[in-house]
């Protein structure tokens, strides 16, 4: 149906080489890295010398997500682990073209992120530059939180623009993804479903992966 983006950050990092062997070896697409600073907002995890061990055992691309304020001091870092889409705040950002502009001269795909009060037609002179928008469907900062509906319209609001205008971004979406809401994300319109708790949770991380991908 489309591709899975696996959270670490629902990750065993007793065990962090192991559970990078077990998204290595399933059909998951990409490693799914949220970078927070406890300011932008209320957690804190990891930094990156663990992202730097976390790149010496992926064997799949490192899609980032940077919920921080000041982003962009953390651009060349990303790049020198080795991160290929990094994905940016619409709300941390006050030059938010410039910030894409940086990210992709650097070389790294260029994602934005909304948070789940954040209307989709704020997006509207950044959709042309944009490789990549992500919809949170919870409200960032905390794994396993129960999924909001109203994603699904902001979803097929945004697959009406990208038609509308032929615009090829990806459309991500973070937050509550399962079994159980995954077809409908995909129908919706979304290209990429980000899990963690769901995944990690499980008896079986490899099925869950398959369930919704």
């Amino acid at each position: 149906m489309g591709k899975v983006a696996v959270s670490m950050l629902s990750a065993d990092f007793g065990h962090l080489e192991n559970e990078c062997r077990m998204v290595n070896s399933s059909c998951a697409e990409w490693f799914h890295l949220d970078i927070m600073d406890g300011v932008f907002v209320p957690n804190l995890s990891y930094g990156f010398p663990v992202i730097k061990a976390i790149a010496r055992y992926a064997r799949k691309p490192m899609d980032a997500h940077l919920m921080t304020v000041q982003p962009a001091n953390h651009y060349a870092r990303c790049k020198e682990i080795g991160i290929e889409w990094l994905t940016v705040h619409y709300e941390a950002c006050t030059h938010l073209h410039r910030d894409i502009q940086q990210i992709h001269a650097l070389g790294m795909k260029a994602g934005v992120a909304i948070n789940p009060a954040t209307p989709v037609h704020l997006l509207d002179s950044t959709l042309p530059y944009a490789d990549m928008i992500l919809i949170m469907s919870v409200n960032p900062g905390y794994g396993g939180q129960q999924f909001i509906g109203e994603t699904y319209g902001k979803i097929n609001q945004l697959t009406q623009m990208r038609r509308e205008r032929d615009l090829s971004f990806l459309i991500q979406v973070d937050g509550g993804v399962s079994s159980e809401n995954a077809t409908h994300l995909y129908d919706a319109g979304a290209d990429v479903l980000v899990a963690g708790h769901f995944v990690f949770s499980a008896p079986d991380p490899l099925e869950a992966i398959r369930s919704i991908s």
